[in-house]
């Protein structure tokens, strides 16, 4: 793949379907609804969905829903043939007069700025998805959820696969948890097939892990080195994972953790993007031997590995911030250890 020098090629490379991709929509019956579309993986998902739908010949509507705050995220939406709802979930008679389909990727949900507004992140993050079970009992969801509802790991101890019950640090991987005990709930109360989506971090690159460490390199700030180490995944490998996932929906709730099957340490990603930028890294931060680590070899081994890799995503990372390309302003808060975010 070529790197993308612009957002229009960005978006694009970040939409493309895997060929497995649309052979499922050969297979998927009836139309998918995307909940929380205009999010900031959302409409490259859309715009995946609707390519993937073309290039297998087939009759299918792509409807996303959000309240579309960012009115270019609807025109750019509408341009590739997605339809477009305007509702606030949290509305739970709005919600109730959305149309019913077949297939429905839940992306809503809040994270940034939890702290000091828990009360909207529960809400967001537990009233939404009850609302969405009670609107759409018999559709097949796939609920994006997070690996922050697992515990912090060591190394030694290895990541954490789908076996691993739950402990979530926090308020923000709390309600995260409490968003995934409903969809659960429906799964077994209603018969809602459910596969929970537990990404943990995807990378565009005008956010995400990359991006953040890059752009504290860029600006000569000290890079935070506290939490050693993480997983990525390319943003377009995620979105492909996520539409597999309509086919592994299931009562009770299926799990699918989704990332990329590397161990990257926080240290050597630094030097590397400084050395693309032609800066010297300076770190800061008291390194403890802890963080959220994913094992995803699951979803590897059901939907194919990444087509991205991380010595490519760094260069490409290191490109766009260097060509001072857009940026999202949403940092991932990857070394936040206390579920502050």
């Amino acid at each position: 793949m070529d790197y993308p020098a612009n957002e229009a090629s960005l978006d694009k490379l970040l939409s493309e379907p895997w060929d497995n991709v649309i052979e499922m929509m050969k297979r998927l019956n009836g139309d998918i609804m995307i909940l929380g579309i205009a999010g900031k993986m959302g409409v490259t998902l859309g715009c995946m969905a609707k390519q993937a739908i073309e290039a297998a010949g087939v009759s299918k509507r792509v409807i996303g829903v959000a309240r579309f705050s960012n009115p270019q995220a609807k025109t750019d939406l509408e341009e590739v043939g997605v339809e477009c709802i305007s509702c606030d979930l949290l509305d739970r008679e709005a919600v109730a007069k959305l149309p019913q389909v077949e297939n429905i990727i839940y992306m809503a949900g809040r994270k940034f700025g939890t702290d000091g507004q828990e009360p909207l992140t529960w809400a967001m993050n537990v009233m939404v998805p009850y609302n969405v079970i009670e609107h759409f009992p018999q559709s097949r969801i796939v609920a994006f959820s997070t690996g922050c509802v697992y515990p912090l790991v060591t190394e030694e101890e290895g990541a954490c696969s789908e076996m691993v019950k739950p402990s979530p640090i926090g308020e923000y991987a709390q309600s995260c948890l409490g968003r995934e005990r409903v969809f659960e709930y429906a799964a077994t109360q209603q018969n809602t097939p459910v596969c929970l989506y537990r990404l943990n971090y995807a990378i565009d690159l005008r956010y995400g892990v990359l991006h953040d460490i890059a752009q504290q390199i860029w600006n000569d700030e000290l890079v935070n080195d506290s939490v050693p180490y993480f997983n990525i995944m390319w943003q377009g490998d995620a979105n492909n994972h996520a539409l597999l996932c309509l086919e592994h929906c299931s009562c009770p709730a299926n799990i699918m953790n989704v990332t990329g099957p590397e161990l990257l340490y926080t240290e050597d990603i630094a030097l590397a993007l400084g050395k693309h930028l032609g800066k010297e890294v300076k770190f800061a931060g008291k390194k403890q031997d802890l963080a959220y680590l994913n094992d995803a070899s699951r979803a590897i081994h059901e939907f194919g590995s990444t087509t991205l890799s991380p010595e490519t995503m760094i260069e490409w990372q290191a490109n766009w911030i260097k060509a001072g390309n857009s940026s999202l302003g949403k940092p991932t808060h990857f070394e936040v250890s206390t579920g502050k975010f």
